[in-house]
């Protein structure tokens, strides 16, 4: 786990946090090229009334349209907890380069159900504060019941 990892790992906990004052799912993230952050988001399916608008899904598009194209291989996806399948979908199409995630989603994760989703040449990088990013979701999880 390297400098870089954990301070793009914290932003993407911010965008998280952003869900969380929302009351959606506290997941964030935050894509990055050449050191600059190109994309950015937070879930929103509830606000969109759309179950397609995860924060992966966000920060897709927006960092498609920084950098003016649909492919994103030389960029690196930070996000708090591990993508799900329809997720990993959207990374494996748009060629992102590398996947780093902070907590596994046992239940959703794209590991259990679709382990080759992503662009063959994507490398993955997991637990990147792990902790923090599961307890945000314990903790929500855990009000709603």
């Amino acid at each position: 786990m390297n400098k870089d990892d954990i301070r793009y790992m914290q932003l993407a906990l911010d965008e998280a946090r952003k869900a969380l004052e929302r009351n959606e799912v506290p997941v964030g993230c935050v894509i990055t090229c050449q050191q600059q952050i190109v994309g950015r988001g937070h879930n929103l399916t509830e606000t969109l009334q759309d179950v397609t608008a995860h924060a992966e899904m966000q920060a897709i598009t927006a960092a498609a349209q920084t950098l003016g194209g649909k492919y994103l291989n030389e960029c690196t996806l930070y996000v708090t907890v591990e993508p799900c399948i329809m997720c990993a979908g959207a990374i494996g199409w748009a060629q992102i380069g590398r996947v780093v995630f902070g907590t596994r989603d046992e239940k959703r994760g794209f590991l259990t159900f679709a382990p080759r989703a992503l662009h063959p040449k994507c490398t993955v990088e997991s637990g990147v504060l792990q902790e923090e990013c599961a307890r945000l979701m314990k903790d929500f999880f855990k009000q709603k019941r």
